[in-house]
């Protein structure tokens, strides 16, 4: 699950977690819910990877996993949260308290990242992006930077590299498979 305010790209790190998934072959669901507000509303997306059909909605009363970008909006995600989930949190934003007893926590100061290295604070996403990566392993590196390329519409195309850094960026700025999505079989955690 991937929770914010609209402006900040949850939607489309979502997409491109999504694509990337289907790139490696995965079973994907995506789910896009967002305000009527074309900024600053709330926006959350579920993303649904698995190594078979999937056959349902992507709609969960638990996750796994979670990306808060804002702590707007945090609380219908953090109820959703399994005990031992893996949060990762923009702390350059995020303001709300968290239970680090609860949930196995990554702070990556995303906003930062994306605008002292990547140039361009509208990256924090793709920074996220690359983050959650490294940190689970549900997608390679390389598949969710063709993703974003595909994920990217025609008028924004002049994005296309900025984004890539910052993808790399964030999968360079944490430790790898600090929370591995699939255990060793390639079945999900």
């Amino acid at each position: 699950m991937l929770t914010g305010i609209g402006g900040q790209g949850v939607q489309l790190a979502a997409q491109v977690i999504a694509r990337a998934a289907t790139l490696e072959g995965r079973g994907v669901m995506f789910f896009g819910v967002y305000g009527g507000m074309m900024r600053g509303g709330n926006t959350d997306s579920t993303v649904v990877v698995s190594d078979g059909t999937l056959d349902a909605p992507p709609i969960i009363a638990k996750t796994w996993s979670a990306i808060a970008m804002h702590h707007e909006f945090w609380e219908p995600t953090r109820a959703k949260l399994r005990d031992g989930a893996v949060l990762l949190v923009n702390s350059t934003l995020f303001e709300a308290e968290i239970d680090r007893d609860r949930y196995r926590v990554f702070e990556v100061p995303v906003t930062t990242l994306a605008a002292t290295t990547v140039g361009n604070l509208l990256a924090a996403s793709m920074v996220m992006t690359g983050a959650y990566v490294a940190i689970t392993g549900l997608v390679g590196l390389e598949s969710a930077v063709e993703a974003m390329r595909g994920s990217i519409p025609s008028y924004r195309q002049q994005h296309i590299e900025m984004n890539e850094r910052a993808i790399r960026l964030g999968h360079e700025s944490v430790e790898a498979l600090a929370a591995p999505a699939w255990q060793s079989t390639g079945a999900p955690v």
